[in-house]
């Protein structure tokens, strides 16, 4: 058996190509639908990919199935377990195979049998690996977001992100069956999940790629809990916040991604034509560092940093129904790595793109607007005057926060920016300042135009030794 582990770091995403060296055939369980690297991965080892499969409808990225099987010829397998309300829509297509509890996969001496493990999505299934060619007994399970290493996947998402009201105890009560029979697997059984620290699917996941039946039943929280009333509170507590494109995702991926094929860059669209497309309310997303935005930007563009958090935030702000304009910064490969980052989520509609030089010229002809830094000394002293909003998770504020604050976490504020009174000047921060900048961008490009990103954010705040409210 040949075993790859392919990590998305942006997204904390992983999928996993499995294959049979005798018969030169793999499966890939949990593509993203950047596809090329599972089809360079597979020719590296001289595998051809002759399945697919996914372990439920994913929230925080679009599955790579169908793009996959269409580039290879694939098949495609995936749950038909769960209530029929919530089914792949395309599960009855030509070269699509429904998978029951205990159905099985097999490419050449390699078996994954399937099992229904709801809890974090009712269709959710597990896939127990077995190399047939030398043993009768699994080697690993494969196990999406059911288990993950010092954690165990939300229960929550269809009612916080799809808004399916009452799903999230009865989900919670199904994770806790699930993992009953979890508890029978051997000590030695690798496990294989689908995400690492950094993912919003699990609230306290390890960055440790994988771990043991053994290991998890000895130190993971969610298997030590042996009362269910008492599983159901504590693994809906303290959950962050879903990003808000996490609903499009699942309802993209139940219905069956579109196939892109060979990806396509954006053209590069001239300077001059930047300030006629922000009159006619164009979305230009400023791609620089936060500190280089707020030293100095083109008025009405949204800062969305190029960083490990950037597909998060863009889900989250950008709209999907809209064309979309990128600001690059000197970053050569900024461009083709910000579009497949944006393909991963399903934000298709680039229209263009601009250089650098657009920053320039902006600043010969107009003025560019600043992003005024409030150290915390100046809010602890300015603090009556000002509207101090906290962008940070509901689990950080409940945890301490400012006195007097206003809490609306990033990726509410969109939705949410109604319920700040309009002539107020703003103070807004986070735990360490990443997130309050793109707010603060936010908040200046629906145009706010007394705004302050407090320097350190909270744990300066902290750190000086100032009063916290709980």
């Amino acid at each position: 058996m040949l075993f790859e582990r392919l990590f998305d770091s942006q997204l904390a995403q992983t999928s996993y190509l499995i294959g049979c060296s005798a018969t030169g055939t793999a499966v890939v369980v949990d593509p993203n639908r950047l596809v090329d690297q599972y089809i360079a991965a597979a020719e590296r080892e001289g595998l051809s990919i002759t399945a697919v499969t996914e372990t439920h409808i994913h929230a925080d990225f679009v599955s790579g199935s169908r793009e996959l099987a269409a580039r290879t010829g694939a098949t495609i397998y995936v749950s038909a377990c769960g209530p029929p309300d919530w089914q792949y829509a395309f599960a009855g297509e030509r070269g699509v195979v429904p998978l029951k509890d205990r159905d099985t996969i097999r490419v050449g001496n390699v078996e994954l049998l399937a099992v229904h493990t709801p809890g974090h999505t009712p269709e959710h299934l597990s896939f127990l690996v077995t190399d047939t060619a030398i043993a009768h007994q699994p080697m690993g399970i494969a196990t999406g977001d059911f288990v993950f290493v010092n954690d165990v996947g939300r229960p929550d998402l269809l009612e916080k992100a799809a808004h399916l009201e009452g799903t999230a105890a009865a989900g919670a009560q199904q994770l806790f069956t699930s993992l009953a029979w979890f508890k029978t697997l051997p000590d030695h059984l690798q496990i294989w999940p689908g995400h690492g620290a950094g993912s919003a699917c699990g609230k306290g996941m390890s960055s440790v790629p994988q771990s043991t039946v053994g290991y998890e039943r000895r130190f993971n929280w969610a298997l030590g809990v042996t009362d269910e009333a008492s599983f159901v509170r504590q693994v809906l507590s303290g959950q962050p916040e879903p990003p808000r494109y996490f609903a499009e995702m699942k309802r993209l991926n139940r219905m069956g991604p579109p196939v892109l094929g060979a990806i396509s860059l954006p053209e590069r669209i001239a300077e001059h034509r930047l300030e006629s497309l922000l009159a006619a309310g164009a979305v230009i997303v400023d791609l620089r560092s936060a500190a280089d935005f707020a030293a100095g930007h083109i008025p009405g563009t949204l800062n969305l940093p190029f960083n490990k958090s950037f597909a998060t935030w863009a889900g989250a702000l950008l709209p999907y129904d809209r064309e979309l304009y990128l600001l690059l910064d000197a970053r050569a490969e900024q461009l083709e790595s910000a579009i497949r980052q944006l393909l991963v989520i399903g934000l298709d509609r680039v229209a263009g793109y601009f250089a650098p030089e657009a920053i320039a010229l902006w600043k010969v002809e107009h003025a560019l607007e600043r992003v005024e830094q409030l150290a915390v000394g100046d809010l602890a002293a300015r603090r009556n005057g000002l509207l101090v909003l906290d962008v940070r998770g509901r689990s950080e504020w409940d945890a301490g926060h400012v006195p007097g604050a206003t809490l609306i976490p990033l990726a509410e504020l969109p939705d949410r920016l109604g319920e700040l009174p309009e002539n107020e000047p703003v103070a807004v921060h986070c735990q360490g300042g990443s997130r309050a900048a793109i707010a603060a961008s936010l908040l200046l490009a629906r145009g706010r135009r007394s705004v302050a990103s407090l320097t350190g954010g909270f744990g300066a705040w902290l750190k000086e030794g100032l009063p916290i409210e709980r």
